[in-house]
C-alpha cells in the first residue's frame, strides 16, 4: 500500500480540522490551490480599493512594513479591515496543517508553527512538502494516560497537581508577558508584531504546556487557563504603570484571540502526539521571542500615510478660508472616546500670514505648532509639523503614567486644506493629515488610528463649515 495514498475524509476536516492526518500530496495541492485562491482574494480587494495591481513577490518578502510600502499611503482603512479579515481562513489552514504534515512525516509537530514566522515559513513549507509520509507517524488517539512528570516532579493528588500546575501556568505565561513587553517597548524601543501576536500565541502555548503536564485538560479549561494569562498579564502592565487602561483595552482583543490559538495549537498536540516534547518547544519559544523581536526591531520602518476628509459648505470659499486659518473655541466633544483621554482639537490660531507664519492649533493635551509651506487665500493651506503633543492621556489607577508609545510612535508629519469652489456659492473642503504609525503590523493600528484621525477631521470641519456659513447667513 502507498504510504501517501491520501485517505477518505471530508475536505473541511482536512483543512480546517486538527485531527485528519495530512499527507505530502494533501500539503501539495491544498497549498498551490490556497496560494492561487489568497493571491486571487487580495487581488481582487487592492484593485477593488485602489485600481492597481497587487504583486505576487510581495508574499515573499518576510517584512509586513516593507508589505505596507508597496500598498502606498492613501489606503483606505477599511481596505486593511478587509485583507485582514480574508487573511483569518488562510493563516488557520497554512497553521493546523503544517503541524499535521509535520507529524505524518515523522517530525516533531511543534515543526508546524514555524508558518507563523515571516520568512522561516517559505522554507518550513518546502521542507514539509518533499518529507514522505511516515507510516509509524506519532500522531493518533486522543492520550486518555496522564503524561510522565517532569524531572524531579514529585507525584501529587490529581486535585492538588490540577491546582499548582494551573498557577504556574499563569505565572509562566505572565512572566512571559511581562519580559516581552520590557525587552521590546524599552529594550528595543519597538511595538511590533513579536509583541502584540508572537507573545500572546507564546503565551497560550507555555500555559497550555504548562497547565496540562498531568491528564489532559479539557479544551474549555485550556482555552480558559489561556484568557486568564492573558488578562492577568494586563492586569500586571497596568498595576506597574507600564500603560494605561484604554490602550490595553486596544490591544487585549487580539491578545485573547491569538493566545486562543496558541493554546489550541498546543492543546491539539499535546493530546494527539505520542512525544509531545513540552520542554524542548518552551526552550525554542523562551529563546525564539527575544531573537524575533530584535529582527523586526532592525527591519520594520513606518510608511507614511494620508488620512483624506471631506465636507461640503454652504458658503463660498472666501468665507470658509479665515476660518480655516484659524478658528474659535470648539465645543466639548460628543464622542465617547475623546472623553476617555484621546487628544481631540480645541481651537487653532495664527501668527503672520502668508508663507511663513506659524499656525498653532491647540489639542487637549497640548499645542501642535504648524510652520505655513503653502498659502493659497480661497484654495489651499499646507503646512508641516514641527512639534506635536501627546497622542491622548492614559486611564490609570495612577495619577502620571507616561507609556513610551504617547510620543514619537504616531506622528503627524504634515497637513493640508484644500478649497473647491462648487456651483451655487458653495465650497468643498478637504482636510488631510500625512502620519507614520510606528506601532506593527501597521496593518492592524491603522484601523483604530484613522478612525480617531476621521474623527478629528470631521469635528474641526464641522466646526469650520457652522463658522462660515454663519458669517453668509448674517
Amino acid at each position: 500500500m502507498n504510504a501517501d495514498a491520501p485517505p477518505s475524509f471530508p475536505i473541511a476536516s482536512l483543512l480546517f480540522g486538527l485531527r485528519a492526518p495530512v499527507t505530502r500530496r494533501h500539503y501539495l495541492l491544498a497549498g498551490a490551490a490556497l496560494f492561487a485562491l489568497k493571491y486571487a482574494v487580495d487581488a481582487a480587494v487592492v484593485y477593488a480599493f485602489l485600481r492597481r495591481a497587487w504583486p505576487p513577490e510581495a508574499y515573499f518578502i518576510p517584512s509586513l512594513a516593507v508589505r505596507d510600502r508597496l500598498l502606498g499611503s492613501n489606503v483606505p482603512t477599511s481596505m486593511h479591515a478587509t485583507l485582514a479579515l480574508a487573511s483569518l481562513p488562510f493563516l488557520w489552514v497554512g497553521l493546523s496543517m503544517s503541524v499535521r504534515r509535520a507529524a505524518n512525516a515523522g517530525r516533531s509537530p511543534w515543526w508546524g508553527v514555524a508558518f507563523l514566522v515571516p520568512g522561516l515559513n517559505w522554507a518550513l513549507i518546502a521542507v514539509l512538502a518533499l518529507l514522505p509520509t511516515r507510516v509509524d507517524a506519532p500522531w493518533g488517539a486522543p492520550a486518555t494516560t496522564p503524561f510522565r512528570p517532569l524531572p524531579g516532579q514529585e507525584p501529587v493528588a490529581p486535585l492538588e497537581s490540577g491546582v499548582r500546575d494551573s498557577v504556574l501556568a499563569v505565572l509562566a505565561g505572565v512572566v512571559v508577558g511581562l519580559a516581552m513587553t520590557a525587552l521590546s517597548v524599552y529594550g528595543l524601543r519597538t511595538y511590533g508584531a513579536a509583541l502584540f501576536f508572537a507573545t500572546p500565541f507564546a503565551m497560550g502555548v507555555v500555559t497550555t504546556v504548562l497547565g496540562n503536564r498531568g491528564p489532559v485538560r479539557t479544551l474549555p479549561s485550556t482555552l480558559g487557563l489561556a484568557m486568564l494569562t492573558v488578562v492577568a498579564t494586563g492586569a500586571a502592565i497596568l498595576l506597574f504603570a507600564l500603560e494605561g487602561l484604554l490602550c490595553l483595552a486596544m490591544a487585549t482583543p487580539i491578545a485573547l484571540a491569538v493566545a486562543s490559538v496558541g493554546a489550541l495549537v498546543a492543546w491539539t498536540i499535546i493530546r494527539h502526539a505520542r512525544h509531545p516534547a513540552r520542554l524542548q518547544v518552551l526552550g525554542v519559544f523562551l529563546v525564539g521571542l527575544p531573537g524575533l523581536a530584535g529582527m523586526e526591531a532592525r527591519v520594520a520602518h513606518p510608511t507614511l500615510r494620508e488620512a483624506v476628509s471631506v465636507r461640503e459648505i454652504d458658503a463660498p470659499p472666501s468665507a470658509v478660508w479665515r476660518h480655516v486659518v484659524g478658528f474659535t473655541e470648539l465645543p466639548p466633544p460628543p464622542e465617547w472616546f475623546f472623553r476617555l483621554g484621546v487628544a481631540y482639537p480645541m481651537r487653532a490660531r495664527i501668527d503672520g500670514a502668508g508663507v511663513g507664519a506659524v499656525r498653532h492649533c491647540e489639542f487637549s493635551t497640548g499645542p501642535f505648532v504648524e510652520p505655513i509651506t503653502r498659502w493659497e487665500p480661497g484654495a489651499r493651506l499646507s503646512f508641516d509639523v514641527r512639534s506635536q503633543p501627546p497622542s491622548m492621556t492614559e486611564l490609570s489607577p495612577y495619577r502620571h503614567v507616561h507609556a513610551p508609545h504617547l510620543e514619537g510612535y504616531m506622528v503627524s508629519r504634515r497637513g493640508e486644506f484644500r478649497l473647491t469652489a462648487l456651483p451655487g456659492g458653495r465650497t468643498r473642503l478637504e482636510g488631510s493629515t500625512w502620519y507614520t504609525m510606528a506601532i506593527f503590523p501597521e496593518s492592524y493600528w491603522v484601523v483604530p488610528a484613522e478612525v480617531l484621525l476621521h474623527a478629528i477631521h470631521d469635528r474641526v470641519l464641522a466646526h469650520v463649515a457652522g463658522l462660515a456659513e454663519r458669517d453668509v447667513a448674517r
